[in-house]
């Protein structure tokens, strides 16, 4: 659809307007009526599974056609197994406790007020994201238990896909009694869209942006309205000095080759000296044979040497490969592992496989990362496995929220004050 400056321009202030009055209205609904909602768009995306599949494959030949990439059309794919967990994120939220009116570290005062904080919905976000047409059910449900409105632009490859989950969205939503508004969904790709959203301050309270490096950089650098982002996904695995050899191979295995074209999948693996030359070649040929393309320093392709392992370059360390390709760096123990997660990682997830609970403990409090593993694949950091539902996203953000922001993330906290006639003199 092609519209002039002014037209965008104009459906994006009707889009804010409306979302702002919803806010009004999800903010004080009651949490019987959000799961209820939740529910009923289960029930709406069960019952329009082969039209979701037929409008997603839609997206998928177009996709083919622009050479968008593996790891992009992976995002973009249903499937049976990413269909169904889709459904059952909508239950898992439902399930939640509702964070909203919760009220916390009330104490007492000497003049007998009583002063505590309460949790309050955000108002209305601005969701913009490329490809996973999962995330458009994802945020929706995730704003609408945490009493938010939220307007969700998601990128032109998964146009058909996020049209079609509009409309069990919005049907979902009208059977239980909630604003229509209380989720809206940009239908224009027009690139002005995202221009306008960022910008209207004040309809929208907060963005958060999801999606390749390209489209954060645009919203971090353009943005008028405090954004809740991360940046890259540069994950590391560290097998320490003395680490049992057959856990840690299992980890980095794991933590690359479970899924490629994810945040959270290891891209260096960091290995200690001391126990590279026993650990490094067995899991290089795990990793060659899974197809992994292998980057090594000096000292790992002297330990592989016969295997295909190409010279790693300084680039190497900073990127996040979103695809089979890994960088192994050995070094000479934990000091230097932490320096080099510090200076070269994204404040993501990074893990140490260890058996020594010093050296565990000062991984965990000396990585500033947002999520710090001890013995387990960096692909546990998303909401699911952490208990919070779906996620709308990962901050490695210091302010607000931090890691995966699940529902708690998604309000902020106001000062409530319990008084009993008190006058201050």
């Amino acid at each position: 659809m092609n519209l002039t400056p002014s037209s965008v321009k104009s459906d994006m202030l009707k889009l804010g307007e409306a979302a702002y009055q919803a806010s009004a209205e999800i903010r004080r609904a009651r949490t019987s009526v959000k799961n209820a909602a939740l529910i009923a768009i289960g029930e709406e995306i069960i019952s329009s599974r082969d039209t979701l599949m037929a409008e997603n494959e839609k997206d998928l030949v177009v996709g083919r056609k622009q050479d968008i990439g593996d790891a992009l059309l992976d995002r973009l794919t249903f499937n049976d197994a990413r269909f169904d967990t889709m459904v059952e994120g909508l239950h898992q939220v439902a399930a939640l406790d509702d964070p909203v009116g919760q009220v916390s570290d009330m104490s007492y005062r000497p003049n007998g007020l009583q002063i505590g904080r309460m949790r309050t919905p955000l108002g209305v976000i601005g969701m913009i994201y490329e490809s996973r047409p999962n995330v458009t059910v994802d945020a929706a449900s995730l704003c609408l238990k945490s009493g938010n409105a939220v307007i969700l632009r998601g990128g032109s490859e998964a146009i058909h896909s996020n049209l079609a989950l509009a409309q069990c969205i919005r049907s979902g939503i009208g059977r239980s009694g909630l604003p229509a508004a209380s989720v809206q969904i940009v239908e224009v790709t027009d690139r002005a869209a995202v221009g306008e959203l960022i910008t209207m301050s004040r309809y929208v309270d907060v963005i958060i942006p999801r999606g390749g490096k390209d489209l954060i950089e645009r919203i971090t650098r353009e943005a008028t309205i405090p954004v809740i982002k991360h940046l890259d996904g540069v994950c590391h695995v560290y097998l320490d000095d003395g680490a049992d050899p057959v856990r840690g191979s299992d980890i980095a295995f794991n933590s690359k080759t479970n899924r490629y074209a994810v945040c959270n999948a290891m891209e260096t693996l960091l290995v200690a000296n001391s126990v590279a030359a026993t650990t490094l070649p067995d899991l290089a040929r795990r990793l060659l044979d899974a197809g992994v393309e292998l980057r090594g320093c000096p000292q790992t392709r002297k330990i592989l040497a016969g295997m295909a392992v190409s010279e790693a370059t300084e680039a190497d360390w900073y990127e996040e490969y979103l695809g089979p390709i890994l960088a192994i760096r050995v070094v000479s123990g934990l000091d230097q592992a932490i320096s080099h997660i510090n200076q070269y990682g994204s404040k993501h997830t990074d893990t140490i496989v260890s058996e020594d609970f010093t050296r565990i403990r000062r991984f965990c409090q000396e990585v500033d990362s947002s999520s710090v593993i001890v013995n387990a694949s960096t692909r546990f950091s998303d909401g699911f496995e952490y208990g919070l539902g779906a996620e709308i996203g990962i901050s490695t953000d210091k302010l607000h929220a931090r890691g995966p922001v699940g529902l708690e993330g998604l309000t902020s906290q106001k000062y409530v004050v319990f008084g009993d006639g008190q006058l201050r003199s």
